[in-house]
C-alpha cells in the first residue's frame, strides 16, 4: 500500500487504482466489530435492511413483527466503543404499523425524506420520514414478497412489486426501464416496462441447449424457487440465488448464463433472501446469507473467500455500506451485526519501500526509482 501511495504522489499511477486496492483490502479484512453494537429493538426476526445512498448514514430495518426501525450509524460520541442508536421506530402501538411481517424496506434513492415498506399484510406503504406518517398506502389482493425503486430513474417513479409467488425484484442500475424478477417457478425474467408485452427475455440456465435439459427444467434459471437477485454495481451482470442451493451469474445484456461455479450455496428460505454485492473493489464480492453465517464469494470466479460467523440463528438479509466498506446483517436471532474492516497495522517510523514484501510494492513505482538510483 505504501508503494501505491508513493506512486500516486509521484504521478506514476492511476488514483483509482489506489482506491480500489484499499477498498478491496478493507472488504477482505471484514470482521465482527466488538466495539460497535446496533441497538436491539426488534422482538422477532429481522427480514430486511437498507442504508440510504445519499450520506450512507441512516439504516432502516424491517422485522417479522411488522416493526420498522431507523438507525443512525454515525459515531457521534467519537469513542472507540459505541452503539448505533435507533432514532425512531414504527412499533406495534403505532396506528399505521404493518399488521404482519415486513419483507422489504427501501429508502427513496434521492432523498432521506421518504422511504417505503411492504408486508405480508398485502400493503405497500410510502412513509414521510419527518412525520413518520404514511403519505400513501397501496393495497393488493395477494401477498407482497418484495418491492424495489429504481436507483437511477429520472423519468418515472415506478415501484416494482409482485404478488403471490414472485419472490424477488430489482431494477437495473444501468437502464432505468429494465427490471429483473425471480419467481417460485424457477424462472428469472427481464422486463422493459415501456413495452406492451413487457418481458424482454426469460433466463435459461442451459443457454438454449435444450437437449441437455429435461422438459421441466428447460427455460428456467434454477431448479427451485428463485428467492434472491442482485445486479452488480455497473448493471452488466445479474446474480441470482435459488432453493436448488445454487447461485448463478448472468450477462444482463445477452441473458447468458456465465457458468461461474460457486459450489453449493445453502438456501432453505421459503421467502425472499436479501444479499449484497460490493462496490468499487477489484475483484467484486458477493455477501450471501448462508444458514447462520454469511458467505463471501468473488463474483466473477466463484471462489469462496470466507464465512462470517457471529449470528445465533438463520441470517435473512445483509446490506453493504460502500462509503466505508462495512457490512450489516439481520437474522432470526433479532440482532443486527456490524462487520467492519480490521484496523490497519501501524507502519514503523523507519519503514522504507525496500523493507516491504515484494507483493506490496507497485512495480511502476519500484522500477522508476531503481533505474534512477542506478544512474546516481
Amino acid at each position: 500500500m505504501l508503494g501505491l501511495m508513493a506512486a500516486r504522489q509521484a504521478g506514476l499511477d492511476d488514483p483509482a487504482r489506489l482506491r480500489r486496492a484499499e477498498r478491496t483490502r478493507r472488504v477482505l479484512s471484514l470482521e465482527l466489530n466488538k466495539d460497535r453494537d446496533v441497538e436491539r429493538i426488534h422482538g422477532s426476526g429481522i427480514n430486511t435492511l437498507d442504508i440510504e445512498p445519499v450520506e450512507g448514514r441512516y439504516m432502516l430495518s424491517g422485522g417479522s413483527d411488522g416493526v420498522i426501525v431507523l438507525y443512525d450509524l454515525e459515531n457521534l460520541s467519537r469513542k472507540p466503543s459505541y452503539t448505533c442508536k435507533a432514532l425512531f421506530s414504527v412499533g406495534r402501538s403505532h396506528p399505521d404499523v404493518h399488521k404482519f411481517s415486513v419483507e422489504t424496506v427501501q429508502w427513496y434513492p434521492h432523498d432521506t425524506g421518504m422511504f417505503t415498506s411492504s408486508s405480508f399484510d398485502k400493503t405497500l406503504k410510502i412513509w414521510d420520514t419527518n412525520t413518520l406518517q404514511p403519505a400513501d398506502i397501496f393495497h393488493f389482493e395477494g401477498t407482497v414478497y418484495s418491492h424495489h425503486m429504481s436507483p437511477i430513474a429520472t423519468k418515472h417513479c415506478l415501484i416494482a412489486g409482485h404478488r403471490q409467488e414472485v419472490l424477488a425484484v430489482s431494477w437495473s442500475p444501468r437502464h432505468e426501464y429494465v427490471l429483473a424478477t425471480g419467481s417460485a417457478d424457477g424462472r428469472v425474467k427481464l422486463w422493459d416496462v415501456r413495452r406492451a408485452s413487457g418481458c424482454l427475455s426469460t433466463l435459461d440456465q442451459y443457454n438454449g441447449e435444450k437437449s441437455k435439459a429435461s422438459s421441466e427444467a428447460a427455460n428456467t434459471a434454477h431448479n427451485g424457487r428463485v428467492n434472491g437477485l442482485c445486479y452488480t454495481n455497473d448493471g452488466l451482470h445479474l446474480l441470482t440465488v435459488g432453493t436448488d442451493d445454487r447461485m448463478r451469474l448472468w450477462n444482463s445484456s445477452t441473458g447468458e448464463n456465465t457458468l461461474v461455479n460457486y459450489g453449493k450455496v445453502c438456501n432453505e428460505s421459503r421467502k425472499g433472501l436479501k444479499f449484497a454485492i460490493s462496490c468499487g473493489c477489484n475483484p467484486e464480492f458477493a455477501f450471501v446469507p448462508y444458514g447462520s453465517t454469511i458467505a463471501v464469494y468473488t463474483v466473477f470466479t466463484g471462489e469462496l473467500i470466507t464465512m462470517l460467523r457471529g449470528h445465533y440463528s438463520t441470517v435473512n438479509c445483509c446490506v453493504f455500506q460502500p462509503h466505508f466498506q462495512e457490512l450489516y446483517s439481520g437474522s432470526k436471532d433479532c440482532n443486527i451485526l456490524a462487520w467492519i474492516p480490521a484496523p490497519r497495522e501501524p507502519v514503523p517510523d523507519d519503514a522504507s519501500e525496500k523493507s516491504l514484501p515484494q507483493q506490496h510494492v507497485n512495480p511502476a513505482y519500484e522500477d522508476a526509482w531503481s533505474s534512477s538510483d542506478d544512474e546516481g
